[in-house]
């Protein structure tokens, strides 16, 4: 997890994602920055949250592979 001034962050492998909770649901939620694709994930608790996190890029690696695209995390 990564802390700034007023946002927290989740990183895994060389990727981030930013946290946002929704307090009528009671959810958090997010998805991951500066790549070209979306990736979304979401959770009733942080731990939810960030295991999700985990799987949604795992996945996404999983995905890029299996297609034999080269990742680019750029938004250009």
């Amino acid at each position: 997890m990564v802390q700034g001034d007023r946002d927290i962050m989740l990183t895994y492998k060389g990727y981030t994602g930013n946290i946002e909770v929704d307090t009528d649901s009671r959810m958090f939620h997010g998805s991951v920055l500066d790549v070209k694709d979306v990736i979304a994930y979401h959770g009733s608790s942080y731990e939810e949250l960030e295991q999700d996190f985990r799987g949604a890029i795992d996945d996404y690696l999983e995905y890029c592979r299996e297609l034999g695209e080269t990742l680019d995390k750029s938004l250009f």
